[in-house]
């Protein structure tokens, strides 16, 4: 009888086998033509369902340890995702040493956050701050009590279902696959630049801002050395073969003694103990930059017109206190900067372009925006 057994096994694998699943829409990414659509890992398929889960996590205070922070209290939508902060405070009231970086186009980042080129999936970034501890940023327990708090929501109950066919979906793993689906859906490619090359508009920018895109991929300018492409960061996108993902040090800091960059924010030096890493951040997108004041990893250059300012020194001195040193001098600076000389009109003329990378759209856009009533 034990064959029989095993034959009645084998037919039923063979039955649900056969058993195809509605498949789900492709998704939409409404991109203009000739803009390239991200790259989705297999285990994570897009869906308007998943994103839709995605967007009320994104946005709900549950998921921190003090029910007051959400993902979106440190990457505001009207701030391209980032935040106006030079740098962030987590649920417990500490202040980390960075700021938040946009989340716009993350969905094409090489890798992610400042400094550590090995995390690279969205879906495994999204532990860090929910659980991280080096600094404390969501605050989540562990045990995850919270999601039990949700599984009884009837929002969620519909929004759950919907996106995942488990029986039981409430998990931690199809919630952060859910937030990092709702994420790479932030795409911005409405700006007036797009406009001007993708549509072919040529009223889009000024003439203003024509000179100063010129000017941007000009040497000794050369922004684009770290800001290059479609993203307008070397971060992003498929790399060309032969080219390795770079950090940057941009002479910020030159700080006496090792590792020349503030302890316990050195960018990549943390990770990798080498010296030849201090100070090497990742180059972030200049898309929508005009709105995501103030700059740098730690904030400390409040406008564009200040960042200008260090570029053209080619790195920046600070004359006194703890963090005095010239920038420019720092022995791990990336050799692309060094410095140039701007007319006041040049200076307008590039400060025109960068303010045509800014996608009014996206900033407003329902679909990114919170979906929760007012509590």
């Amino acid at each position: 009888m034990a064959w029989i057994r095993a034959l009645a096994v084998v037919l039923l694998c063979a039955l649900l086998a056969s058993i195809r699943l509605p498949a789900q829409p492709a998704y939409n990414w409404t991109l203009p033509p000739g803009f390239p659509a991200p790259q989705v890992p297999a285990d994570n398929a897009m869906s308007d369902a998943k994103v839709s889960l995605g967007r009320h996590l994104f946005y709900d205070t549950r998921l921190s340890g003090n029910g007051k922070q959400s993902c979106a209290s440190c990457h505001e939508q009207s701030r391209a995702f980032a935040e106006g902060r030079a740098r962030s405070v987590g649920s417990t009231g500490e202040v980390h040493p960075r700021g938040s970086m946009s989340l716009v186009n993350v969905a094409y980042a090489r890798t992610l956050t400042w400094a550590n080129p090995w995390l690279t999936r969205l879906e495994d970034q999204a532990l860090v701050p929910m659980y991280g501890d080096n600094p404390i940023e969501l605050g989540l327990d562990d045990a995850d009590p919270w999601i039990q708090t949700i599984a009884k929501d009837a929002t969620y109950l519909a929004l759950f279902k919907a996106a995942f066919v488990e029986r039981d979906p409430f998990s931690r793993q199809n919630i952060v696959k859910a937030i990092a689906a709702f994420e790479r859906s932030i795409v911005s490619a409405r700006s007036p630049y797009d406009r001007y090359h993708f549509d072919r508009d040529e009223a889009a920018i000024s003439d203003a801002a024509k000179r100063g895109e010129v000017l941007f991929h000009s040497r000794p300018l050369s922004c684009f050395t770290c800001h290059g492409g479609i993203h307008f960061t070397n971060a992003m996108g498929t790399p060309r073969r032969g080219m390795e993902l770079q950090l940057h040090n941009t002479g910020l800091y030159n700080v006496p003694g090792p590792p020349s960059y503030p302890k316990g924010n050195a960018g990549l030096f943390e990770i990798t103990g080498k010296a030849e890493d201090a100070g090497k951040f990742k180059a972030p997108t200049l898309r929508n930059i005009a709105v995501t004041a103030p700059y740098m990893h730690d904030g400390s250059v409040a406008t564009l017109d200040e960042a200008i300012d260090h570029y053209a020194a080619g790195g920046r001195t600070i004359a006194s206190g703890p963090n005095a040193g010239v920038g420019r001098d720092n022995p791990n600076k990336t050799p692309a900067i060094r410095g140039f000389t701007l007319t006041p009109e040049q200076r307008s003329d590039l400060l025109a372009f960068l303010h045509s990378l800014t996608d009014e759209a996206l900033l407003k856009d329902p679909r990114f925006a919170d979906p929760w009533p007012r509590r």
